[in-house]
């Protein structure tokens, strides 16, 4: 099955062949969706770096990331991504340690690695023996804790804001300034617990809850007082309620109006008038 990222060479036997080069250094071998992922030694990692870059032709250290699985007795992983510029290939290293335990570094194979293990150091607490410029990266000075971590809390620990009072940004503890909303989780198809606007309209149910009253009419006007504001009303098709333009309008007869037939008398036919008759 092809894999959705760019693609690489395909080497046959290459899971093989890196294996055989770290020999009792390597732990565990995983090939899934055309990724080789070998896990070694933690003690050994310098070890390996140096085997896959002169014997196994992987030159270029393209990324160190961490990750958190909070249920392990040794939580962390720190992966790092090898490629081969020679083989078009790529390979992932990967080493697991704790809070406690320090990963060798590999800043003396690549230079690159001193910003790359600052960025897991900060993100998660890692430590990397050897790195002689170990120091966070990413937070602010005299940030609490690591955020990658999966029991940091997303709020975080403080908060910093402008103060007008000291004129400079200051840090305070986190404070929420609206508590966080109670949401019932409840499915609309099984009925909430509250009542709808429009509900106190239906009649209950049996194990329904009990509708809110509705509110009292407004009291009527004494005698002799004006009522309320008057109800707009049409009193013909020209009354649209939109203003003089739009009653003009409204009132101006169309050219295709059929005319209305004029009403029929005998006036002028020689018919006495009524008050001819007197």
């Amino acid at each position: 099955m092809a894999h959705s990222a760019p693609r690489i060479a395909t080497i046959d036997g290459i899971a093989d062949e890196i294996a055989a080069l770290l020999g009792s250094m390597l732990v565990e071998t995983v090939d899934h969706a055309d990724e080789l992922s070998f896990t070694v030694v933690r003690e050994e990692l310098a070890n390996a770096m140096v085997t896959l870059r002169d014997m196994g032709h992987y030159q270029q250290l393209m990324e160190i990331a961490g990750v958190d699985y909070p249920d392990r007795a040794e939580r962390f992983e720190v992966c790092y991504h090898l490629l081969s510029v020679t083989r078009n290939h790529r390979i992932r290293v990967k080493v697991s340690t704790d809070e406690n335990m320090p990963v060798p570094t590999v800043t003396h194979i690549w230079p690159v690695a001193g910003w790359l293990e600052r960025e897991v150091f900060d993100m998660y607490g890692v430590v990397f023996e050897g790195n002689t410029d170990l120091r966070r990266i990413l937070t602010d000075y005299g940030f609490r804790g690591h955020p990658q971590r999966k029991d940091f809390p997303l709020t975080g620990y403080v908060e910093l804001r402008y103060s007008e009072e000291d004129k400079r940004v200051v840090y305070e503890p986190v404070r929420l300034a609206q508590d966080f909303r109670s949401f019932d989780f409840m499915s609309p198809w099984e009925g909430a617990q509250y009542v709808l606007p429009g509900d106190e309209k239906a009649g209950q149910e049996p194990g329904a809850p009990t509708p809110a009253a509705a509110p009292p009419p407004p009291p009527a006007a004494p005698k002799g007082e004006a009522k309320g504001d008057t109800p707009k009303t049409t009193e013909s098709k020209s009354d649209t309620g939109a203003g003089e333009p739009a009653n003009a309008k409204a009132a101006a007869k169309s050219k295709d109006a059929p005319v209305k037939p004029e009403e029929h008398t005998d006036e002028g036919e020689g018919a006495a008038k009524p008050e001819d008759k007197a």
